[in-house]
């Protein structure tokens, strides 16, 4: 797989599938799985028993991973899915948004 241009903490949109068009912070990145789980986006529930360490049991909702490509970067700018290509400015590899031009990190 190639290098991830998506990290944790970024913010990004959901292209595609039912979450589309939410935005959210990516929490987890596995690159070499090709996922990402995204803060708030494609929840899933499990049915819990009650057990001696959650005796209450229940429902449990959580972030469920989800592919790399159908998430984009948010532009900074404007908050719509953009690319994300390196550049060196002051001797450093940053990342910037395609639309708008802008830095992501860094």
């Amino acid at each position: 797989m190639a290098s991830a241009k998506i990290k944790k903490g970024d913010n990004v949109v959901v292209l595609s599938g039912k979450d589309k068009g939410q935005t959210g912070t990516v929490t987890k990145v596995m690159p070499k799985e090709g996922k990402v789980i995204v803060e708030g986006v494609n929840v899933a529930t499990r049915h819990r028993k009650p057990s001696q360490v959650n005796p209450q049991g229940g429902i449990e909702r959580f972030a469920a991973p989800m592919p790399l490509g159908k998430v984009a970067v948010a532009d900074p700018k404007t908050g719509k899915p953009t690319r994300v290509r390196f550049e060196e400015k002051d001797g450093k590899k940053v990342r910037v948004a395609v639309k708008s031009g802008e830095t992501i990190d860094g």
